[in-house]
């Protein structure tokens, strides 16, 4: 991009043939290009349907080779704050001045955003590849005589549309860094991210992150409804197309295709990964000393399996790292929540943590049998990412073959499907009675026991130790019930619960899923 090894040319050609037979020539150039050569011409190319699948199936036939570029210093290795002072100058967006109610702002590369990316704008069946230099980006006054040709490369884009008509362009989705992405609804700041696949996360011999090397972007009509977006994935043990038809609104719905094509066989993938954060909170006190409440992105992963029963795991940031895993057949839904939505939950005026977006994922065909993996990994501060959750097929991914993958992903305020039954309001945990109990306190809320005939009963099992104390009362605040009980561990290390309500003998709740750790 404007320099060094020109990865336009890998992209470039009517036919995933003329790719390929530039994708070699280009990665034996590389190591001898310099990011000040002048840039090349942009280059058009032909755009069918099937073009990212070609792409992606022919790619897959040849051995990786990551995206790079080389950068004259500083731009090699730049700071942060270097970083912030490359802007994009926000009348090079594209599309700007146009009326379509769309415009995509382009992300340079650099500091932790190492791996260039090409973006082509698509119109009309013709793909134009885009350009990163100073036409497009100012450069800020911490980089001294930045050549013409800077940034050099791109590493993502934004985009802002309106979340409905008459209304004024905002930001809603943003694709950068490896295969992450993340979105937002109406008056939503970005909390949570969502990537295009996971490979061996938490697992012996370490992860695999597949990164999106290129991306068409189509060119709306003007006022429509929903943007497409083609990424091309790749990585040593796969490659994928994936389609991303994004739609803004009060909740941004984004429909996804993704085709794999696995250069060898896989064992541990994560299909729809979310990535999330939570550092503490009242169901989980681990952190002292902070005056705020509760410090998350995400409060649950919330599960809807093939039987169609609803779980609700509140998350944690545990001492060690662990992992659960949630068997099923005929997923119908999962995602991370943010339940909490008053800002006396969070009582931070910078971060607002109870207007991030939740993120469910839900399957347009069967996935058949596998199960979701939730991880939880310790941080000890609330800037890193901590809790990824995907679903694991329960065979692993044969080379040679290729795999489809369609789903449905909303980022709102919560689970999107209307259910008639009760839900966790909020998880509180403290000490008990006796210096060996923990307390737990669980509400519920929903129109199932909003106006119930009977009160309903309180099921509640676990693995190991006993319970005490426990009891259900109304709770007039939320025209709900409080569930309340105490846990003797028993000196064990580790305690799995389970409490829903019951009417009849019929579950009626969510089913509130618990682990405790010996602290």
């Amino acid at each position: 991009m404007g320099g060094g090894p020109n990865r336009r040319r890998i992209l470039a050609g009517a036919g995933a043939c003329a790719l390929l037979a530039a994708f070699a020539e280009e990665m034996l150039a590389a190591s001898s290009a310099a990011a000040q050569e002048a840039p090349a011409p942009p280059v058009d190319e032909t755009f069918a349907a099937d073009h990212v699948r070609k792409l992606a199936e022919e790619l897959a036939a040849r051995e990786f080779v990551k995206p790079r570029v080389e950068l004259p210093e500083p731009f090699n290795a730049l700071t942060a704050e270097q970083y912030r002072d490359i802007r994009f100058r926000p009348e090079s967006s594209v599309w700007r001045g146009e009326g379509l109610g769309y415009e995509v702002a382009l992300l340079p590369v650099g500091w932790l955003y190492d791996i260039p990316v090409d973006i082509w704008i698509v119109e009309q069946g013709k793909a134009r590849s885009l350009k990163a230099d100073s036409a497009n980006f100012a450069i800020g006054p911490s980089i001294q005589n930045a050549p013409a040709a800077a940034p050099f490369a791109f590493s993502g884009f934004r985009m802002s549309g309106a979340f409905a008509t008459a209304e004024a362009l905002n930001e809603f989705v943003s694709f950068q860094g490896a295969s992450y992405f993340k979105a937002v609804g109406r008056n939503q700041p970005y909390g949570l991210s969502a990537r295009g696949l996971a490979i061996n996360t938490a697992r012996p011999g370490g992860e695999e992150f597949p990164v999106f090397r290129a991306f068409w972007i189509e060119k709306p009509e003007a006022h429509a409804t929903d943007v497409t977006i083609h990424a091309l994935l790749d990585s040593e043990s796969i490659t994928g197309a994936y389609r991303f038809d994004v739609r803004p609104g009060a909740a941004t719905e984004i429909l996804v295709n993704a085709m794999l094509y696995p250069r060898r066989s896989l064992q541990h993938v994560g299909i729809a990964p979310l990535t999330t954060m939570y550092f503490h909170g009242p169901g989980q006190g681990r952190i002292e000393h902070d005056y705020r409440p509760a410090v998350h992105n995400s409060e649950g992963l919330a599960v809807v399996n093939g039987h169609g029963e609803r779980l609700w795991r509140p998350l944690s940031n545990p001492k060690m790292l662990q992992t659960s895993a949630f068997v099923d057949k005929g997923l119908k839904g999962f995602g991370f929540v943010q339940r909490d939505r008053s800002f006396a939950g969070y009582e931070d005026l910078d971060a607002r943590y109870e207007l991030r977006p939740s993120a469910w994922i839900e399957p347009l065909a069967s996935w058949g049998d596998g199960y979701v993996e939730l991880i939880e990994i310790p941080i000890s501060e609330e800037i890193h990412d901590n809790i990824v959750a995907y679903w694991k097929p329960s065979s692993g991914l044969e080379a040679g073959k290729k795999y489809n993958y369609a789903y449905r992903l909303t980022w709102g305020g919560d689970i999107p499907a209307v259910w008639s039954g009760a839900w966790v309001v909020k998880t509180q945990v403290g000490a008990g009675r006796s210096a060996d109990t923990t307390l737990f306190v669980v509400d519920f809320a929903g129109p199932a026991i909003k106006e119930p005939r009977e009160a309903p009963v309180a099921d509640l099992a676990i693995t190991s130790g006993q319970t005490l104390n426990l009891s259900i009362e109304r709770h007039p605040d939320i025209d709900g019930y409080r569930v309340k009980f105490e846990l003797n561990a028993g000196g064990t290390e580790l305690v799995e619960l389970r409490l829903g309500l019951k009417l009849a003998g019929q579950l009626i709740s969510e089913s509130w899923l618990y682990r405790w750790t010996k602290p």
